[in-house]
């Protein structure tokens, strides 16, 4: 992906098959496990009858995308039950619906596993691959699966836009750029809702989270949140005739 050499065909599934499987192995952070393993032994009410993942959540999507969304973690009784990115919480669902709207999923909807999502030209990952304590993972946990996010850069070498849901995740991109050596603003961008910044091989995108604190309290509305993905169809030159009501 640095700016300026040849493009390169996709990395294919495979290896991003082979990644997801390391992901979901990783023991790293002993906070992370303890929690994430508890909170799958003791789930809760609504979901007693159901078998929680537990472990780490990997990447999910097409592996020719050209979009690259990065969230912050799963969420304990979301990803964490389910096994995939925003799948089975608030967030999941207006992400989902946005997807959908703008035509980059096959449903509005994200429930399980295989529910039968598909999404085209967009691939969903995370700065953090287990679920944190108060929704707060440490400096030392965001380090340990930085790897994680730099080798997906790697392999998904046709994103040519990014959008960052929260600061932390903008950070945490930029932070796997610098590793991988390739251009990041100096000085730092700052993160903003709708902030955008030419990387040159990309254009990163920014956009508040879609968390229920963020959600509920108006700090983010659904028009502001889908006017994120009608630019990010912009830049992908694609225009916006093929969005469906949101």
């Amino acid at each position: 992906m640095t700016s300026g050499r040849a493009a390169k065909a996709p990395a294919g599934r495979a290896a991003l098959e082979a990644l997801a499987r390391q992901v979901a192995g990783c023991r790293r952070c002993p906070r992370l496990v303890e929690h994430r393993e508890r909170i799958a032994r003791e789930r809760r009410r609504q979901f007693a009858d159901q078998e929680y993942w537990g472990r780490p959540v990997p990447g999910f999507g097409d592996a020719g995308a050209r979009l690259l969304i990065v969230g912050l973690a799963p969420a304990a009784h979301g990803a964490n039950r389910t096994g995939r990115m925003f799948t089975g919480d608030r967030s999941g669902d207006w992400l989902y619906r946005a997807l959908y709207a703008h035509g980059f999923a096959s449903q509005a909807e994200s429930r399980a596993r295989d529910d039968g999502m598909v999404l085209r030209d967009v691939y969903v990952s995370a700065a953090v691959r287990c679920a944190p304590p108060d929704n707060k993972p440490t400096r030392e946990e965001f380090a340990a699966c930085l790897p994680f996010l730099r080798r997906e850069l790697e392999l998904l070498s046709r994103v040519r836009v990014v959008l960052a849901l929260g600061k932390l995740a903008f950070d945490a991109y930029l932070a796997a750029r610098i590793e991988l050596a390739l251009a990041v603003p100096r000085p730092r961008a700052r993160f903003g809702h709708g902030a955008r910044v030419d990387l040159g091989d990309v254009i990163a995108l920014a956009s508040y989270h879609p968390s229920q604190q963020n959600t509920f309290t108006g700090r983010l509305t659904r028009p502001a949140f889908h006017s994120i993905f009608a630019q990010a169809r912009r830049e992908l030159g694609r225009g916006s005739s093929s969005v469906r009501g949101a």
